[in-house]
């Protein structure tokens, strides 16, 4: 969940957002489950330290899209599909926000598919090799 908001204060994005973006990226990294509960208006209102309305919208959210379905007396949980459902939404925007630009970028720079592909390629596989390094103690 690290490219999520953890801190409501100074985030430009409506709080009952930042809600239901942590709790669908809870979904996506497999800490909430397809079939978990989900916590409870109340709980998130007090660990967030908001209104539980402002909780319960965010929850709204994801009960609307059939991310999460309410079981009456029970409490909320992730709906069979969630997951699947939620790449497919980010996938899309990923195209709309990063793929559509770089690709009018490398149209304008004349940059054909296969250099646009290579250069992606050698940035990914730089970054991996980046994440995996890790520094090794001083000697003290």
């Amino acid at each position: 969940m690290s490219n999520v908001p953890t801190e409501l204060d100074g985030s430009t994005t409506p709080i009952f957002r930042v809600i239901a973006e942590s709790l669908e990226a809870a979904i996506l990294d497999g800490s909430l489950p397809e079939g978990a509960q989900v916590p409870s208006t109340n709980e998130l209102a007090v660990f967030h330290r908001i209104n539980p309305a402002t909780a319960a919208k965010g929850v709204g959210h994801l009960v609307a899209d059939g991310t999460i379905f309410k079981r009456r007396g029970i409490g909320m949980f992730v709906a069979d599909g969630a997951r699947a459902r939620l790449l497919a939404r980010r996938e899309e925007k990923f195209v709309e926000r990063f793929v559509a630009p770089l690709a009018a970028e490398a149209d304008l720079l004349g940059l054909p598919a296969q250099r646009v592909i290579a250069l992606v390629s050698d940035h990914v596989t730089a970054a991996a090799k980046e994440a995996a390094w890790t520094p090794s103690p001083s000697p003290a």
